[in-house]
């Protein structure tokens, strides 16, 4: 049995976003073949995540323990750590992830819990992990030099060791004339063929 952390970070409902009408198809496909998975929602707008602050450098800062467990400020990042997959909803904005997401981010990636730092220099902790990431963008992005929501979402989950990493985009939803259930429908295709790997 599997844990998965589904992350959302989306401002607009299950219905009208459509990174999560996309990755919520595929979580009741995945759900149908794997019953047994327990799956954890993470809304991080419904959480209000906040940006860190003075505190939370020092806890993040600090020398890892068992009572760092306690540690309210460090909760995501333990939460992360004890997820086997991750299913990420989000969508671009000008360029980029939602700061919230980022905020996110910044609160998973602590030193001696999620990656650590060696003689040979970083290393992350989360191997044998997977990663799938549902990101809807207004224009047409694929193999941009401007496309930075992928590419650092990859990145990050590199940094943090898990090095199987996929992305469904649902592109070009904002340009005038696109046909929206041809693209959201083509999109839940494609993260339909992600499910047996994932």
């Amino acid at each position: 049995m599997s844990k998965i952390l589904y992350i959302k970070a989306n401002l607009r409902d299950d219905n009208t976003s459509r990174s999560l009408i996309v990755a919520n198809s595929f979580l009741e496909e995945y759900k149908k073949k794997n019953p047994k998975d327990e799956i954890i929602t993470l809304d991080l707008y419904k959480e209000n995540v906040d940006f860190l602050r003075m505190d939370s450098l020092i806890s993040i800062g600090s020398r890892k323990t068992e009572d760092s467990k306690k540690d309210p400020l460090l909760k995501y990042a333990y939460q992360f750590t004890e997820a086997d997959k991750y299913i990420i909803a989000a969508p671009m904005w000008n360029l980029g992830i939602p700061a919230i997401l980022k905020a996110y981010i910044d609160n998973i990636c602590v030193g001696g819990i999620t990656y650590k730092y060696t003689e040979q220099g970083q290393v992350g902790l989360l191997e044998n992990k997977k990663a799938i990431f549902f990101n809807s963008r207004g224009g047409i992005y694929a193999n941009s030099p401007v496309e930075n929501c992928e590419k650092y979402m990859k990145d990050i989950m590199t940094f943090l060791g898990i090095n199987d990493f996929k992305s469904v985009s649902i592109d070009g939803v904002d340009i005038i004339g696109s046909d929206i259930d041809k693209i959201v429908n083509d999109a839940k295709v494609k993260a339909n063929n992600l499910l047996e790997n994932f």
